[in-house]
């Protein structure tokens, strides 16, 4: 099985990480990844993003047009990914910073406060593995531990003071897509 993932939003929201994390996560477990970030002015407040492919198989080609999953962290990721997730794929959202509700009804939608759970657990910076751990329920492409397991070992010597905050954001959102229902 492949899942194809796309994660977008504002320069400095931690994208890249989640997807880089994510790709380690996949890693560990001996599954086959890509990872493309983009780089380039998106890094100074615009939208950047990343596309993550796991499988169990090799993966043909590391291009992504449909995503069966997709993280959109601001609205200009919502209006550009949206019609881009496949149908029948998750799309979660930052309900945060979004001004609108996604208008699919082929596709599972989660809206998560993301910006005010992370506000709650302390710090601003853990958007990023809140709006993960949502992906991660809603999807099981990876179980969390394994999450865990990668932010351990792969987690930059500079940011190991968050390594605890980074979990409990991870499960935080997890535990607000569990129990809602599965259907689009």
């Amino acid at each position: 099985m492949q899942t194809e993932i796309v994660i977008s939003g504002f320069g400095g929201q931690g994208v890249l990480f989640a997807g880089q994390l994510l790709a380690y996560a996949a890693m560990d477990e001996g599954r086959h990844v890509t990872w493309i970030p983009s780089y380039g002015p998106e890094m100074r407040g615009g939208t950047a993003h990343c596309t993550i492919i796991i499988s169990e198989d090799e993966i043909g080609s590391p291009l992504v047009r449909n995503p069966k999953a997709a993280i959109a962290m601001n609205m200009p990721s919502l209006d550009k990914y949206e019609p881009l997730v496949a149908s029948g794929g998750v799309l979660i959202v930052n309900s945060s910073l979004t001004t609108r509700a996604p208008t699919r009804s082929d596709i599972r939608v989660v809206e998560i406060p993301a910006n005010n759970i992370a506000e709650a657990l302390g710090n601003t910076k853990l958007v990023n593995l809140v709006l993960t751990g949502a992906l991660l329920a809603a999807t099981r492409v990876l179980p969390l531990e394994a999450v865990e397991r990668a932010l351990e070992a792969h987690l930059p010597e500079r940011h190991r003071g968050l390594l605890e905050a980074n979990v409990r954001a991870l499960h935080q959102g997890a535990a607000l897509v569990e129990g809602q229902p599965e259907a689009a």
